[in-house]
């Protein structure tokens, strides 16, 4: 996954050298984002979220009528 985000970044940044400079800045952003996200265990990166120790809760009770 972590080759997804480098590549897609790496587009991201070729893209930005034709463009103008609202989208060269916007692309370069979306570039950085994607490099954070390459980055396993990086703030930006995709972690596991930690088990849950009690079962969810219920939002709404009732008989489920409207």
């Amino acid at each position: 996954m972590e080759d997804f985000y480098r590549d897609f970044a790496q587009r991201a940044r070729d893209l930005a050298e034709n463009a103008d400079p609202f989208t060269k800045r916007r692309l370069l952003d979306l570039a950085q984002r994607y490099d954070l996200k390459s980055r396993p265990g990086s703030e930006g990166g995709r972690s596991i979220p930690p088990p849950r120790s009690t079962p969810p809760t219920v939002l709404f009770s009732g008989s489920g009528e409207a």
